[in-house]
């Protein structure tokens, strides 16, 4: 598999790219789909998501799939009931020792027997030099989503609760790291050849925050995964205030978003795999602007120890299948 031969130092023939939400709203046929089911019954449904992951693999040279599923699909599973309207929404958010008391954290592998089963089908259905990553928020992302109740731009909530009731707040962050480990482990033992944590949330913090409460929260988690011998992705949205201390996470590769300077990223990063950046609007380009954008991305990176090609966030609903289609053309000529 070339993702994990890049990993791994082994030599590559070329740059190999995959792309976060490549399995979503601008492809036809998944629109086809969410027009008969609602996000939840299609996270749920084994055959959806077997589906629904294979239809990107299906139209590009792509050299990963990525499960379909959400980040609150862990929120779901240890008790905290999740609407998509279509935002994420979470009716009772948790703001006191007696709601976090109350997660379900314990055997949590065994309450998402069907994102196992979908990831079992995908493994079977990949060509074997395809890799398949499986996901999960990480837990400062996730716990500001259970705390604030929604997205937000400023998670004034969970704020509140961090510097008003740090215990509260760092047992959240426990329970959810805590139940992450399986959560994940569970899914490199159904067939995921590696795993990405998503901290979207985390460029809310200030540095010492980051460090205090997202870093020291997710970096047991990664060090428990590291048993299973298969890699770990971080991403992190707004990466460039903490570039500084990623290397702390012990993640195998550090992928960065679009506003990320790379050559600070190789500066801070010596040694690790990086992953990104370009804009998921340059997609929205002509053929022109496309290629020649692919191609300063990949130039950007010549100097980290490996480059893995994706976008600095997901592909926006917007895109064009042709769009794709000429970005994983050009990176595959470079």
């Amino acid at each position: 598999m070339l993702l994990l031969d890049l990993i791994e130092g082994k030599p590559i023939k070329r740059t190999p790219i995959w792309l976060m939400r490549q399995a979503g709203r601008y492809l036809p046929e998944y629109r086809a789909i969410k027009e008969r089911h609602t996000f939840l019954e299609m996270c749920h449904d084994p055959e959806l998501v077997f589906e629904i992951t294979m239809q990107p693999l299906r139209r590009f040279d792509l050299d990963a799939a990525i499960i379909f599923s959400d980040i609150l699909i862990l929120a779901e599973a240890i008790g905290v009931p999740v609407d998509f309207l279509p935002e994420p929404h979470i009716q009772q958010p948790l703001r006191s020792a007696s709601d976090v008391a109350k997660l379900a954290t314990h055997n949590v592998q065994h309450r998402i027997g069907f994102l196992l089963e979908a990831i079992r089908r995908v493994r079977q259905g990949l060509p074997e030099e395809k890799a398949l990553l499986g996901f999960a928020g990480a837990p400062f992302t996730v716990a500001a989503y259970m705390v604030e109740g929604k997205g937000s731009k400023d998670f004034v909530e969970v704020k509140r609760l961090m510097y008003q009731n740090k215990t509260v707040f760092r047992d959240l962050l426990a329970k959810v790291g805590e139940a992450l480990v399986p959560f994940l482990q569970a899914q490199i033992e159904a067939g995921c050849n590696l795993v990405q944590i998503f901290d979207s949330w985390a460029s809310v913090l200030s540095f010492d925050d980051y460090c205090e409460f997202a870093l020291e929260a997710v970096r047991p988690v990664i060090m428990a995964l590291k048993a299973q011998k298969a890699p770990v992705i971080y991403y992190i949205n707004g990466a460039a205030p903490y570039l500084g201390v990623l290397k702390e996470t012990g993640a195998d590769v550090i992928s960065i978003d679009h506003r990320t300077n790379p050559r600070h990223a190789i500066e801070a990063l010596q040694g690790l795999v990086l992953q990104g950046n370009m804009d998921p609007a340059v997609l929205l380009a002509d053929e022109a602007v496309i290629r020649e954008q692919a191609r300063k991305t990949l130039r950007a990176f010549k100097g980290a120890k490996g480059h893995i090609f994706n976008l600095g966030h997901g592909v926006l609903k917007e895109t064009s299948v042709e769009a794709i289609e000429c970005l994983v053309d050009e990176v595959h000529r470079a």
